[in-house]
């Protein structure tokens, strides 16, 4: 027999960082919500499938192609901040310190998990330096093992270009995911990047 309780219970787990536990009470959430409520958040699921897209230029994920971020004149194209991942650009965005553009891996070096070099966007990173009017490239990977071995690894890459390559200042925690800090903390560090 069906269960469509189970089947949703099924469908949570999909999400990343939620296991069976977190699956149930939010299967039981929902089921408790108020109908319009429960369609509100289907509509939202699927019109993110059908509306967002990558950016060609940074591949952050938007609505537009180029994002408004590469399409904004006031912005520095000069200076590129290299993160990990889309949620890094919110948080930095957040800080209101940075006006330059972003290049985003959508992850970082693993070896474990199978993700090296090639993996990542540093291809298209060469290209878009080698395109654009490139001064400097900020390496703005999390202060983990592989975010280190990242950076590590587009100095290597980068460091021919004759560009400035700079890191987000150290005052971030070793092991920390950029997207939970602070404003001013991530401020300071974009503030205090060093020479890489």
């Amino acid at each position: 027999m069906d269960d469509p309780i189970k089947n949703l219970i099924d469908e949570l787990k999909k999400l990343q960082g939620i296991g069976e536990k977190g699956a149930q009470r939010l299967a039981y959430f929902i089921v408790a919500m108020d109908e319009r409520d429960a369609r509100s958040i289907s509509r939202a699921i699927i019109e993110v499938k059908e509306t967002i897209k990558v950016c060609s230029s940074c591949f952050n994920f938007s609505r537009y192609d180029p994002c408004p971020i590469c399409s904004d004149p006031k912005r520095d194209g000069g200076i590129i901040c290299v993160i990990e991942d889309p949620r890094d650009l919110m948080a930095l965005e957040k800080s209101r310190s940075f006006r330059g553009v972003y290049h985003v891996l959508h992850g970082v070096i693993s070896p474990i998990s199978g993700i090296g070099p090639r993996e990542l966007r540093l291809l298209e990173l060469k290209k878009r330096i080698e395109r654009e009017n490139t001064k400097e490239l900020i390496i703005a990977t999390n202060p983990t093992k592989e975010g280190e071995a990242t950076a590590h690894c587009i100095q290597e890459e980068m460091g021919n270009l004759g560009i400035r390559i700079t890191r987000i200042a150290q005052g971030i925690p070793a092991g920390g995911d950029i997207e939970y800090f602070d404003s001013a903390t991530l401020s300071s560090a974009l503030t205090n990047r060093k020479e890489f």
